[in-house]
C-alpha cells in the first residue's frame, strides 16, 4: 500500500534532496557525515597535491578566480589565519575558472602576494562541482581524521557583492577552526558565501539525462575496458552496475585515476590522449550529484556489444606462441623468464607493428619482445633490440607512418616474461602477433632508454630526486615516451636541452602511477638537432604516506622486482640520415619490396 500518490512516490528522491539542500543552506542539517571524495590538483609549477596526503588536522580550500575583487581582498585574511593556526591547518587556494591560463595565474599570484600560499588549479571545475561551490571566496574546511566537511561558506561577514563593512562582525572561519581544533562542535557549520558567480563549462547541470548525456560518454571513454573480456574490474553493461559505482566514478574522476592519463596538459599534445574534456567531466559529476537517476526510456548500456576482435590491430601476418605453457607456482618471488623462439621467416623483415595478447592477466606483470641477432645490436639487456613492451595500460599500436622496426635475417625472438604469484598455481599461454611492411621504410624506428642505474633512495624520503641524460649525435625525430618507475615512483619529466641553450619540456607526468605503463604518443613528432640532450628527471616517494610503498623503512636501489626501483625514460625515435629518402623508395636495396612477400612465403 502506498501512503503517497504514485506521482509523489516516484519523485521522493528529488523531494528528499530538495528538503536536505534547504536544511543545509539554513545550517540546520549536518553536512559533515559524508566523506569528501579524494582529489588530485596541480599547482602552477606542476606539482601534484592530493587531499588524502594533506598535512595537519584540517584542510581549508579557498575557491578563487583571477580578477575577483572579494577573492583578492581575502588573501590577507588567509595569511593571518595560516599564521595563527600554523601546522594544524593547511590552506589551499583553488582557482576554478576554466579559462584562467597558467600565465594569468602566475601574474595574479605575484600581484597580490600569494606566493607563500599553496595555489592549485581546477580547470575542469570538477572539485567545485563536487563540493557544490557556486561562488569564489567560498571556503570548505575538511577534517583530516574522517575527511568530512565541518565548515563551508564565507571567511567572515565583512565583504559581499557591492558592499563592505569597515570590520568583520563575525569571524566565521576562524571560529569554526578554533572549535574544531579544540574538539568542540562547530556552532555555525554552513553560511552563505559572497563572491563572484562561477561560470561552469557545462551550460545546464540540473537535469542530466542518463541515456542521452551519460551513456554516450561512458561508451566513448570507459566501456571498451569495462566490458566482458576487457581489463576493467567490472562491466558497464547496464544502469544498475553504473549506479552501484557512481560515487567511485566521482572519486576516480577527481583524483585523475580514470580515464588513465597522467600527462600535465600544460606540456605537449598527444595523439592517444584519453582524458575527458571539462564539459564531459562535469556532465558525469553533475549526474552523480543528482543521485545518478535512471530516467525514462531504454537502457543503451544493456544493448549487446560486438565481440572483441581476436587481434586489436587486425589480422597479423604471423603469430608466435610460447613453446609450452608457462607454469606459475602459487607463491614465491619469480625471476624474469626469457624464452627464445624462432621466427617463421629467415630473411630480414621490417615491422609495421607488434602486438601482445597476454594469456593470463592475473599473473603476467609484463612482456618485453626483443629481436636477438648474432653480432647484431643490443639495448643493454643482452637479449637483443626491443621491439615492443606490454604491461597493463600499454596498448600496442602501429609504428608511426614512414617508420618501422628491423628484424635481421636469422634473428630469434626473446620474450622477457615477468610473473607474479597470486596464491594458487596458474598457467600462461601468451602470444605475440607480427605485422610486416611491404618495403623498407624511410626511417628505422628504435626504442631507446635514458636510465639511472645508481639509485640510492633513503628510507622515509618523500621526494628523492634522480636524473639521467641522453645525447643525440645526429639529427633525429622523437615519436613517443614511456616513463618507467616502480611503486615508489612519484613523477617524471622529459626535457630537451638544445645546443643554443633553450630548454623545452616535452612531457611532464606529475603523478606517476605504476599500475598504468602509459605510452605518450606525440601528435606532432619532435625533430631534434645533433648535439641536443634529452634530460629526464624524476622523484621517488619512499615515505609512509605513499600507500603503495612496500617498505618505507628500506633504503632502495635499482632492481628488477617491483619492491626494488627503476628509473628509465623509454622513448621511440628514428635517426634522420641523408640516405633515408633514397632507401625508402626501394632504389638502394634490391630486397626492400620483397620484404613481406618473402616473409610470408616462409
Amino acid at each position: 500500500m502506498k501512503i503517497f500518490p504514485s506521482s509523489l512516490c516516484d519523485r521522493l528522491p528529488d523531494v528528499f534532496r530538495f528538503f536536505m539542500g534547504t536544511l543545509l543552506f539554513l545550517g540546520v542539517a549536518d553536512i559533515h557525515a559524508a566523506e569528501v571524495p579524494n582529489f588530485n590538483l596541480l599547482d602552477l609549477s606542476g606539482r601534484n597535491f592530493e587531499l588524502r596526503r594533506a598535512g595537519g588536522k584540517a584542510v581549508v580550500l579557498f575557491f578563487t578566480g583571477n580578477g575577483c575583487p572579494i577573492a583578492r581582498q581575502s588573501v590577507g585574511k588567509l595569511l593571518k589565519l595560516r599564521e595563527r593556526f600554523g601546522a594544524d591547518v593547511s590552506f589551499w587556494l583553488v582557482n576554478t575558472y576554466a579559462n584562467d591560463s597558467v600565465s594569468d595565474c602566475w601574474k595574479e599570484l605575484g600581484e597580490f602576494r600569494m606566493q607563500s600560499l599553496t595555489y592549485l588549479r581546477d580547470p575542469k571545475q570538477g572539485l567545485a562541482l563536487a563540493l557544490g561551490v557556486e561562488r569564489t571566496a567560498e571556503v570548505v574546511a575538511i577534517g583530516t581524521t574522517n575527511w568530512s566537511i565541518f565548515y563551508q561558506g564565507a571567511i567572515d561577514d565583512q565583504l559581499s557583492e557591492g558592499a563592505q563593512k569597515a570590520e568583520p562582525q563575525q569571524k566565521l572561519l576562524e571560529a569554526a577552526l578554533t572549535e574544531f581544533l579544540e574538539g568542540q562542535p562547530v556552532t555555525t557549520a554552513r553560511t552563505k558565501s559572497h563572491g563572484c558567480r562561477i561560470s561552469f563549462t557545462l551550460e545546464s547541470r540540473d537535469h542530466t539525462s542518463y541515456a542521452k548525456d551519460v551513456v554516450p560518454l561512458l561508451q566513448k571513454h570507459c566501456v571498451h575496458c569495462h566490458r566482458e573480456g576487457g581489463i576493467g574490474p567490472w562491466n558497464m553493461d547496464n544502469y544498475g552496475h553504473v549506479k552501484n559505482y557512481a560515487r567511485m566514478i566521482e572519486e576516480v574522476l577527481l583524483t585523475g585515476q580514470m580515464p588513465p592519463w597522467h600527462a600535465n596538459p600544460a606540456h605537449g599534445h598527444w595523439s592517444n590522449e584519453r582524458g575527458l574534456t571539462g564539459s564531459e567531466a562535469q556532465t558525469l559529476l553533475s549526474w552523480i550529484s543528482q543521485g545518478a537517476p535512471r530516467g525514462e526510456g531504454a537502457d543503451p548500456l544493456a544493448e549487446p556489444l560486438e565481440p572483441l576482435p581476436d587481434w586489436r590491430l587486425g589480422k597479423p601476418d604471423f603469430v608466435i606462441s610460447l613453446p609450452k605453457p608457462q607454469q606459475i607456482p602459487a607463491n614465491g618471488v619469480l625471476d624474469y623468464r626469457h624464452v627464445r623462439i624462432d621466427l617463421p621467416v629467415t630473411n630480414e623483415v621490417w615491422l609495421a607493428a607488434v602486438d601482445v595478447k597476454p594469456g593470463n592477466r592475473r599473473v603476467l606483470h609484463h612482456v618485453i619482445v626483443r629481436a636477438k641477432t648474432r653480432g647484431g645490436g643490443d639495448d643493454g639487456s643482452g637479449n637483443g633490440l626491443m621491439l615492443v613492451g606490454w604491461a597493463p595500460g600499454i596498448a600496442c599500436d602501429r609504428f608511426p607512418e614512414g617508420t618501422g622496426k628491423r628484424v635481421g635475417s636469422g634473428s630469434k625472438i626473446d620474450l622477457e616474461l615477468h610473473y607474479t604469484t597470486i596464491g594458487t598455481p596458474q598457467t600462461d599461454e601468451t602470444q605475440v602477433a607480427f605485422y610486416l611492411l611491404d618495403k623498407k621504410p624511410a626511417r628505422e624506428l628504435t626504442t631507446r632508454a635514458v636510465a639511472q642505474l645508481e639509485l640510492n633512495i633513503p628510507p622515509g624520503a618523500d621526494e628523492s630526486r634522480d636524473s639521467a641524460i641522453y645525447g643525440f649525435e645526429q639529427p633525429a625525430t622523437i615519436y613517443s615516451f614511456i616513463p618507467h618507475m616502480h611503486l615508489r615512483g612519484r613523477w617524471m619529466k622529459y626535457e630537451l636541452l638544445l645546443p643554443n641553450g633553450k630548454r623545452d619540456t616535452l612531457l611532464h607526468v606529475p603523478r606517476y602511477d605504476f599500475n598504468w605503463q602509459t605510452s605518450y604518443q606525440l601528435a606532432e613528432p619532435k625533430h631534434v638537432p645533433a648535439g641536443a640532450w634529452l634530460v629526464v628527471t624524476g622523484g621517488f616517494d619512499n615515505s609512509a604516506g605513499n600507500t603503495a610503498n612496500p617498505d618505507p623503512k628500506k633504503r632502495v636501489h635499482f632492481g628488477q622486482q617491483s619492491w626494488d626501483e627503476m628509473f628509465i625514460g623509454f622513448f621511440d625515435a628514428a635517426d634522420d640520415t641523408p640516405s633515408a629518402g633514397k632507401e625508402a623508395d626501394g632504389s638502394s636495396r634490391a630486397d626492400s619490396r620483397s620484404n613481406k612477400r618473402d616473409a610470408i612465403s616462409h
